[in-house]
């Protein structure tokens, strides 16, 4: 697929200016922009097939910007992509309706739901139009150095390529001088390449199709959905106009329900129908008994940027976050514009020094929205998450309430969430203020011993959500401005 063009002989001058391993969200919507920047670009990925997926749904508003920066915004015509436009949140019996502040953005500007499967091959389809990129199905088994041998780390020998597999059995070896590596939730090469800790798995999501139109089906047409329920969120959204997402969450600690015994259809039916809005009950009901049940397990993992000569991982092979809040794409597309953005200055990759510069570069840029965006992700779920702590029940109650305010108390939140804000000052003014907002409840109508003392707990608890997940993050990367950090060349 692609343009020609034969492995190279190890020591060859390199045909190509970068190989970028994976072709999905990431790799895809990368290899087109450096391609259209006029770099030669070899796109390798292991199945070239329509991927299927139950995450990746859902891109934000301000994921839809990156990608219109990106110059792949027809990426989502086509597709029978629907437009979203906030979220209803419901507990109780009550809703929340908080829509994303786009006025002055232009009509186009909203989130997007789709299949994610007919997503990433539009964007397949872009790098594959664009002239300086190859796509090819090869499974990449090895990095290479330099010297055209396995690389290995300490050595003190750079990646200069990789050895991949083509039609099951054919063995070769491309050579460039840079490698970026998105090979995703699964990657193969991110042990490799960063320093950080295995991902943590805190739960999974069961996906289920409702057949019918979204407009009919949802209570707020073109809005998520979201319950907050016992144990934990339950969302709904448009995949196409044929068709809703229902996704459960089923936290770590509750044992998986068994699909082939029966038990995740009782599951679902007993547990989570009774909590969702009416009129989602009886399709909800409906599409269970159909028995298509599809699971994901959720993982979450900080970014630990680690200076690596000719290589550098990129999208879910190098940072995660929880998918409740759909930022996963997000993310990767302001990646992939700050990547473009720092190796643009460049004539050629040849200048290992140069190159390192920028990635580095690049590591400082990416902070704001990815640190943001990890952080809101990561701190929800706990919040959203029914517990048996009274003082984090009311922290709760308190989000759903402060959301329910309107005005800056929903807007604010709702652009943190749709990529639309990405100052993590602003993340944490607002979390601190849901929680000041929930002692301030509870000082009603009098703030007795017992309600000051729940008070003082609920504090401590969002104390106890946040600062783990900002520090996983990084400090110093989420709060010192970018120019200052690229000076200093703290990655």
């Amino acid at each position: 697929m692609g343009r020609g063009g034969e492995a190279q002989a190890s020591g060859s001058p390199p045909e190509w200016d970068v190989i970028v391993v994976g072709a999905g969200v990431a790799g895809a919507s990368l290899a087109y922009a450096l391609g259209n920047e006029g770099r030669n670009v070899l796109l390798l990925e292991r199945d070239l097939s329509e991927p299927v997926r139950i995450v990746g749904e859902l891109l934000q508003p301000g994921g839809y910007l990156k990608l219109k920066e990106l110059g792949l915004e027809h990426c989502v015509d086509n597709i029978d992509a629907q437009k979203v436009y906030g979220y209803a949140m419901y507990k109780d019996g009550g809703e929340a309706l908080v829509g994303y502040p786009l006025e002055g953005r232009g009509d186009d500007v909203a989130g997007r739901s789709f299949h994610n499967g007919r997503f990433v091959m539009r964007l397949r389809e872009a790098a594959l139009g664009c002239d300086k990129v190859t796509v090819r199905q090869a499974t990449v088994k090895k990095l290479l150095n330099t010297n055209g041998q396995e690389w290995v780390d300490g050595e003190g020998v750079p990646i200069g390529g990789v050895a991949a597999t083509e039609n099951e059995t054919e063995q070769k070896e491309y050579f460039a001088p840079l490698t970026v590596v998105c090979d995703g939730y699964f990657s193969s090469f991110r042990k490799k390449l960063t320093p950080a800790a295995a991902p943590v798995s805190p739960s999974t999501f069961v996906g289920i199709i409702i057949d019918g139109d979204p407009n009919e089906l949802l209570p707020r047409p073109g809005h998520g959905h979201v319950v907050l329920g016992d144990p934990s969120p339950v969302l709904f959204y448009p995949i196409s106009s044929k068709e809703v997402r229902c996704l459960v969450d089923i936290p770590a600690h509750v044992k998986m329900p068994s699909v082939a015994s029966g038990a995740m259809a009782e599951y679902v039916l007993t547990k989570i129908v009774p909590q969702v809005p009416e009129k989602l009950r009886d399709p909800l009901v409906k599409a269970v008994e159909g028995g298509a049940f599809k699971s994901m397990m959720n993982k979450t993992m900080p970014a630990q940027p680690s200076r690596t000569p000719g290589a550098v991982l990129l999208g879910d092979a190098f940072n995660m976050r929880h998918p409740l809040t759909g930022g996963g794409m997000t993310v990767a597309f302001s990646d992939v514009v700050t990547m473009k953005s720092m190796l643009s200055p460049l004539p050629s990759f040849a200048d290992a020094a140069a190159v390192g510069e920028r990635v580095d570069a690049f590591y400082a840029h990416r902070t704001r929205p990815a640190l943001t965006i990890n952080t809101l992700a990561n701190a929800l779920y706990k919040v959203f998450c029914s517990s048996a702590d009274s003082s984090m029940e009311e922290m709760r109650r308190a989000c759903f309430e402060y959301l329910r305010l309107g005005g800056s108390m929903s807007a604010g939140p709702i652009a943190l969430l749709g990529g639309l804000e990405t100052n993590p000052l602003t993340l944490v003014a607002h979390f601190f203020s849901v929680a000041l907002f929930g002692v301030g409840r509870l000082m009603v109508p009098l703030p007795t011993p017992a309600r000051i003392w729940k008070g003082v707990n609920l504090l401590k608890g969002a104390v106890k959500i946040i600062v783990p997940i900002v520090s996983g993050e990084g400090l110093v990367r989420m709060f010192v401005p970018s120019k200052y950090r690229e000076k200093a060349r703290i990655i």
